[in-house]
């Protein structure tokens, strides 16, 4: 039996070299992977917006860490980063009420717009604080799996 390929597979290319962000970048993928699993499967419009509040939820969970990184760190993009969050929590945020209001639904459009959305931010923005964190002290391994996967893996279930 062949194993299916994700529609949005974890690739080289979108890490940032530092397990705890990357583990909860690889996080936000697998909420697009369902919501993709969702869609091929017909899943009730319940399922859906379940999984859309958990991207909308996870998204404020990692950028705050994110955001938490910068501030410990005196990063001095911070504010510009800041400000892109803003803008992409709205968005999903907005996807989110759409769907609730039954102005969009769970089709190809929305699954390529959330992957362009993660991707783009991930090689366009988080690579920009990377080589400052890893300059600060923030280790890029760990030897045990990040912690903010580990509690919302533990809230999922």
């Amino acid at each position: 039996m062949r194993q299916k390929q994700p529609y949005f597979p974890w690739t080289a290319d979108l890490s940032v070299g530092i397990d705890e962000i990357d583990a909860q970048h690889k996080l936000l993928v697998e909420i697009i992977n369902r919501a993709s699993e969702a869609l091929i499967e017909r899943a009730s419009r319940e399922t859906a917006a379940q999984i859309l509040e958990d991207l909308v939820q996870y998204t404020f969970v990692h950028f705050a860490v994110e955001e938490s990184l910068f501030r410990i760190t005196d990063y001095p993009g911070y504010d510009e980063h800041k400000a892109e969050h803003e803008r992409l929590k709205r968005e999903v945020f907005d996807i989110r009420r759409a769907f609730a209001r039954g102005e969009v639904e769970l089709d190809l459009n929305l699954l390529f717009l959330l992957r362009q959305w993660l991707e783009t931010h991930i090689k366009d923005e988080d690579r920009r604080y990377i080589g400052h964190l890893l300059k600060a002290g923030i280790k890029a391994r760990w030897e045990r799996p990040g912690w903010v996967g580990r509690i919302w893996q533990n809230l999922r279930t």
